[in-house]
């Protein structure tokens, strides 16, 4: 899966993970510590639907939802960029292939406890859930696909967002996946 050109020495690094999990603090961190852009592409979907991202699941059906994010991160085209995807974006295996083919993509490792406390702390963040389906079993069902799609998984208990950055850094150059 992993297809983005060794040569390509300022890529878009991609960050996935649950909902909850720190991508837009972390991935903010991470452009920061590099000194290059950041993207979230939640928000480019709320701009797109002039709507809260909460809004756009509720108005489209999961797979409408799925295909919509798919389509809003495979017209994304950027280097020396962190992009944070939506946590629902591994679902759609265009959308990983593209997120790989731009550069390394990056899984946040974070426990259920700490992800099921984030999201009721902000039940607005918008979540692509199934109905009837319950977190644990969303969760669950997710993180073998982040797994599957990651390059590398940063864990992040016990990191600030500053501390990830860093770890993701170190990582991406020990591997020469960044200069």
């Amino acid at each position: 899966m992993h297809t983005a050109a060794s040569g390509n020495r300022a890529p878009c690094i991609s960050i996935i993970g649950m909902a909850g999990a720190g991508k837009s603090t972390v991935g903010q961190a991470l452009a920061q510590l590099l000194g290059w852009a950041f993207m979230d592409s939640d928000h480019l979907m709320e701009a797109l639907y002039a709507s809260r991202l909460q809004g756009v699941t509720d108005a489209l059906s999961k797979e409408a939802f799925l295909d919509l994010e798919a389509a809003v991160v495979g017209s994304v085209r950027a280097a020396r960029t962190v992009l944070a995807t939506g946590g629902s974006v591994i679902y759609r295996e265009s959308a990983m292939r593209h997120l790989a083919a731009q550069g390394p993509v990056v899984h946040l490792d974070v426990p259920f406890a700490v992800i099921e406390e984030r999201i009721a702390r902000n039940p607005d963040r918008g979540l692509a859930i199934a109905p009837g389906q319950t977190l644990r079993g969303l969760f669950e069902e997710r993180e073998a696909l982040y797994r599957r799609y990651a390059d590398f998984c940063c864990p992040v208990e016990g990191r600030s967002p500053q501390q990830c950055a860093i770890w993701i850094r170190d990582r991406l150059i020990g591997a020469g996946r960044l200069a």
